[in-house]
């Protein structure tokens, strides 16, 4: 059973959006440090101590804001913040210092790109002129060169991780239509291949057998033979090209599920027993591959996906199981229901379960005679 913790900022989480301004806002609790020094007396004049925190707070949390809604808006008002930061902590000096990491926070929040570390240098730089003009010791110095550093760094880090995040699931939708529409292309194609001339021959054929049908019966009942084993055989086409059959194997289909698992930063492991299935059988199991691995990619959220194939007694039995996060068992989706449907055409059976110890398992089992592998 998935738990709001399992799910708490997970950056696949349908709807999940990562860090935004109200994450940041808590920083501007680094206030509290120079009003401290204002509340024991050690920052004078008050009548300007008290304006300088507030602005300081202030420019703070407005750009925070204006960094993830317009950040034109909050590139000025950072330059003001550094303004009154490093300002307040040249003249009131004592935990004025710490206003600097906050100057830091919002620098990683706004600044994007190439420049950000100039700019964190530089402050770093301003730091240690400021630190070293309040007489701190070595380690005051290091320290507040090291946190403003990091203070700046940490969040643009985690910012950037989850744009591309973003960049990537839209990516990977985007592959996903452009597979769908190669599909239906192909599909498409591949029924205009088969009936465009079949269905013409067919026509012609009619066509004679109207008209020999008043003064040839002979002629008349061979053509109508000839219409009915182009139809069987039309029939017999257009069911391969329906079920993935032309064209398409489960050795074919193996080797595209490994390129699309790696694709998608899934391992695959794979194991095959010796047997080799008719081509009924195989362009069956060649499919379940295509769809089991389509739902792993698509919904498992997997680090790991094994594939086994083996001959349970005349019966092929594939199993595709994924290690993602426990869910719950389906098998209404589309794909699974065309699956299943083909399947017990053939009398087999689709099994999907959801193993205790996390993942989803898919079991297809098909029927085979010995002689399909000879």
């Amino acid at each position: 059973m998935t738990t709001e913790r399992d799910t708490w900022l997970d950056p696949l989480r349908e709807g999940e959006r990562g860090p935004d301004a109200k994450g940041m806002y808590m920083w501007v609790a680094v206030t509290a440090a120079p009003v401290w020094d204002i509340a024991h007396g050690r920052s004078h004049p008050l009548w300007l101590a008290w304006p300088a925190a507030l602005a300081a707070a202030g420019l703070y949390v407005a750009a925070t804001h204006f960094a993830f809604t317009d950040r034109r808006r909050a590139l000025p008002l950072l330059g003001l913040l550094a303004v009154v930061v490093l300002a307040s902590a040249a003249g009131f000096e004592g935990n004025w210092l710490y206003l600097i990491m906050m100057l830091a926070v919002a620098t990683g929040t706004t600044v994007r790109g190439k420049i950000l570390p100039v700019v964190l240098l530089t402050e770093c730089a301003a730091a240690l002129v400021v630190a070293v003009r309040a007489d701190a010791d070595l380690t005051g110095v290091l320290s507040m060169i090291w946190g403003t550093f990091t203070a700046g760094l940490i969040p643009a880090i985690i910012i950037r991780l989850w744009e591309a995040i973003h960049e990537l699931k839209a990516t990977r939708e985007e592959l996903a239509r452009a597979a769908v529409a190669e599909e239906r292309l192909r599909f498409s194609r591949d029924l205009h291949d088969l009936l465009g001339h079949t269905l013409s021959i067919m026509v012609v054929k009619a066509e004679a057998v109207r008209r020999l049908a008043r003064v040839d019966a002979d002629a008349s009942a061979g053509q109508a033979a000839d219409i009915e084993q182009i139809g069987r055989q039309a029939l017999t086409e257009v069911r391969a090209a329906v079920t993935g059959y032309r064209g398409r194997g489960l050795a074919a289909e193996l080797d595209s599920a490994r390129a699309v698992l790696a694709d998608a930063g899934i391992e695959a492991t794979v194991r095959i027993s010796s047997v080799r299935p008719g081509p009924e059988a195989d362009a069956l199991l060649g499919w379940a591959v295509r769809e089991g691995v389509t739902n792993v990619v698509r919904h498992s959220r997997a680090s790991a996906c094994e594939i086994g194939l083996r001959d349970d007694g005349g019966v092929l039995v594939l199993e595709i199981r994924d290690d993602g996060p426990p869910q719950k068992a389906h098998g209404h989706g589309n794909g699974l229901i065309g699956l299943r449907e083909r399947v017990k055409a053939v009398a087999g059976t689709v099994e999907t379960t959801a193993p205790a110890d996390g993942g989803f398992l898919l079991r297809v089992a098909v029927p085979y005679a010995e002689e399909d592998g000879q």
